[in-house]
């Protein structure tokens, strides 16, 4: 892990996963009931996959690993981007409330490649 950081729980990135998980969970509320089987378990399962792949690639025993978990994060982090923009596409949630979304999955996917970035200078060192 990085310098300073004792647990996953001490990484911006996974404070950030958590919260906009939350968002997510909270925006699929509102969704059609007939899709609780269908894109809302799929949506929220994904988000969950996030931070629950950093926390993951935390605990692994070499910052490889680490750097591993991170890219599968980035990939569930893109997977419940497409699905929200299907979301909208069908009407499920406002503009105004999947942009906010959307911004915050950008902002998380940032934050992910500035720390694989930085783990991987710490690994070539």
């Amino acid at each position: 892990m990085t310098e300073g950081v004792r647990s996953y729980r001490d990484l911006q990135v996974w404070k950030s996963a958590m919260d906009w998980t939350e968002a997510v969970y909270e925006a699929t509320s509102h969704w059609p009931s007939d899709e609780r089987f269908g894109l809302i378990s799929q949506v929220r399962r994904a988000a969950v996959s996030v931070p629950s792949n950093i926390a993951e690639g935390a605990a692994r025993r070499s910052t490889g690993e680490f750097v591993q978990f991170l890219g599968m994060a980035r990939g569930s982090l893109a997977e419940v981007e497409t699905q929200l923009m299907l979301a909208r596409r069908f009407g499920y949630t406002p503009d105004s409330d999947i942009h906010a979304l959307l911004g915050g999955g950008e902002e998380i996917s940032r934050m992910l490649v500035a720390l694989i970035a930085s783990l991987r200078r710490r690994q070539n060192a």
